[in-house]
């Protein structure tokens, strides 16, 4: 065995129990443990981590600790350029692209009114959205700490909060998404683009009383729903406002 301390920075707290929050701590470590596997063990995702500081020094997560070694792990500097401090990833995710788990269906749709690349499906197993990930670079998004401790992937974000407008702010706050906002260019459904469409060409599917009020349509063209800026747009909104602070 032996002996390092650690120290967690922000939200990473959150995953400690409360007696280590905000504070350096010293713990035992099995010889040969990586920073990888004593961060875990210690209760923090490693994708929640962007930068990890031993001694001073950004380090791997394949860094094996040493007697004395000092730890510091912090969170995500999505909004930050980090890339010349960058050794626990290839790379700084700059293109933000998400999958979701089953249990976040409502989030994955505030996303995609946002503008969000987000891909969901209430069937997906662990094992599949780990390949989607990394397949595509995409960002885990759930509530079940194991899957982000899946060794394939390398971003992903612990979502806290229960209700999907909440957790919408949430990540809006977490990785700075108010600068990528795209608001009503993806279907809600698909996820694939709306696109510009002429009012003759969908009035048959409109209700009576959109075709008298509205003149302005957007469609999908893998499920065909038509969209136009009625009460729902209003409320959506309303929901990207409270989101982004405006």
């Amino acid at each position: 065995m032996v002996m390092a301390t650690f120290r967690f920075y922000e939200e990473l707290n959150d995953f400690l129990p409360r007696e280590r929050r905000g504070h350096s701590f010293s713990t035992p470590c099995a010889r040969a443990a990586t920073t990888k596997h004593m961060i875990e063990a210690l209760g923090v995702p490693h994708t929640e981590v962007e930068l990890v500081l031993v001694n001073g020094e950004s380090v791997g997560f394949d860094r094996l600790l040493e007697e004395g070694d000092r730890v510091a792990v912090y969170p995500k500097f999505e909004s930050l350029d980090i890339s010349q401090l960058l050794r626990v990833r290839e790379r700084p995710l700059r293109r933000l692209r998400f999958v979701a788990d089953a249990h976040l269906g409502g989030l994955a749709r505030l996303l995609r009114m946002a503008g969000f690349d987000t891909l969901y499906d209430n069937n997906y197993h662990d094992a599949e959205i780990e390949a989607i990930a990394e397949a595509e670079d995409r960002v885990v998004l759930t509530r079940d700490r194991e899957l982000l401790k899946r060794r394939t992937i390398t971003h992903g974000c612990y979502i806290h909060t229960l209700k999907a407008t909440h957790q919408l702010r949430e990540l809006f706050n977490r990785l700075d998404l108010a600068g990528s906002l795209q608001p009503f260019t993806l279907c809600l459904h698909c996820n694939a683009p709306l696109r510009w469409v002429a009012k003759d060409e969908v009035i048959d599917q409109l209700p009576p009383s959109v075709r008298e009020q509205q003149d302005e349509f957007n469609t999908c063209d893998i499920c065909h729903r038509v969209f136009w800026k009625g009460s729902h747009w209003k409320r959506m909104t309303s929901v990207l406002a409270a989101a982004t602070g405006d």
